[in-house]
């Protein structure tokens, strides 16, 4: 990476180090997945 390099080719490089998904109809279907899922059972204080 270079001095010069904006932070969001900084981003973009690392992601693709990372072999990030950059389809964006399979970012959708995890974030609903997410999104969608139930939430926790509260914890019961002691």
């Amino acid at each position: 990476m270079t001095a010069a390099q904006s932070q969001l080719d900084k981003f973009k490089e690392t992601a693709r180090d990372l072999e990030c998904d950059e389809d964006e109809d399979a970012f959708k279907a995890k974030l609903r997945k997410i999104a969608t899922a139930p939430k926790p059972a509260p914890e019961k204080p002691s």
